[in-house]
């Protein structure tokens, strides 16, 4: 049998292309040789947007668009929301009673997060404890593998502790999943800061070719090629983050020394790098496009993955009172 994968995305606005090539690339081959459970995680998305939750739902049908017209299938993957499975906030609840407060105090994002997001209260309840609906949504499918980054492996350790201790106190109910590195490329956003949503710095998924064309024009490239005489550096160029990715090797073959030697300047540089990535998106954005003109398309995917989840979980669940003898 296939192990099992189980990975979530907060719909928290809208993904960019560091999205994709971070996490959603990933997905897309993993669900042709694992048994892949992908959710939406709107109970997540409440850690931290609790006080505004107008564009969730919206937020739900960007996010959902953007991952099968990049390649996931419903038909391949159990592509579901969250909210849409009670066992994941009855298993939370149970995991809840056995979880140190110590465990969670300890959890790095936790303290990084409070230290450096100002704008928002989050000395709540629930975000203090959102490594425990993390370990709910986790082994409530008995997940045998975990794709995650090297910043990620102490969170997936804490499911880890979470399944094990569980298993100690009840029974062996639980595996303990084990991560599936993925190398996760850093992509800078047109500033030179990390592609974030928060720093508006992003070149989105949904973005239209002409808008892609208009934010590259505007992207950082060297900081230190002021003429068009100047020698450019690769090594330092933002924009060149980009050109590694979406151009073929060829081509960057010709750019570096021609850059090095400032026989090409950044305009005609960020020319090529539109026209590369945007033939590279073109037919994800037509899918996009065509999956948007059907309105039910969205709700009838994430129904049809919710009621597939929901008949796995749900024979777990059964497996967890019997070991809690409740």
């Amino acid at each position: 049998m296939k192990q099992r994968v189980v990975s979530g995305m907060r719909p928290t606005g809208k993904l960019h292309v560091g999205h994709y090539h971070g996490v959603l690339e990933n997905w897309i081959k993993l669900q042709d040789e694992y048994e892949c459970f992908f959710f939406v995680a709107d109970w997540h998305s409440l850690t931290t947007e609790y006080a505004d939750t107008a564009s969730i739902r919206n937020n739900i049908s960007e996010m959902v668009l953007d991952w099968v017209a990049f390649g996931l299938d419903p038909e391949k993957s159990v592509v579901f929301r969250q909210s849409l499975v009670p066992h994941h906030s009855e298993l939370n609840l149970i995991l809840s009673m056995i979880t140190p407060v110590s465990w969670l105090e300890r959890n790095p994002t936790y303290k990084e997060m409070l230290d450096n997001i100002e704008a928002r209260d989050l000395s709540t309840f629930g975000f203090l404890g959102y490594p425990v609906l993390m370990a709910a949504d986790i082994i409530l499918y008995k997940a045998t593998r975990v794709p995650v980054g090297h910043d990620q492996l102490p969170h997936l350790e804490i499911t880890r502790e979470i399944a094990r201790r569980f298993n100690h106190l009840y029974g062996p109910v639980f595996p303990e999943p084990e991560a599936l590195l993925t190398e996760t490329p850093k992509l800078l956003g047109l500033d030179g800061r990390k592609m974030s949503k928060s720093y508006g710095n992003s070149i989105y998924l949904s973005d239209s070719a002409e808008e892609t064309e208009r934010k590259i024009k505007g992207m950082v490239t060297d900081p230190a090629r002021i003429r068009r005489s100047d020698a450019g550096d690769p090594d330092v160029c933002v924009a060149f983050n980009l050109h590694r990715i979406y151009l073929p090797q060829e081509t960057l073959d010709e750019i570096v020394p021609a850059c090095r030697n400032a026989s090409i300047g950044c305009v005609d540089c960020k020319k090529i790098l539109t026209a590369g990535m945007n033939e590279r998106l073109a037919p994800f954005r037509a899918q996009r496009q065509e999956l948007a003109a059907k309105p039910e398309f969205i709700g009838d995917v994430l129904s049809l993955g919710s009621r597939q989840a929901s008949g796995i979980s749900d024979t777990v669940m059964v497996e967890v009172r019997e070991a809690l003898t409740i």
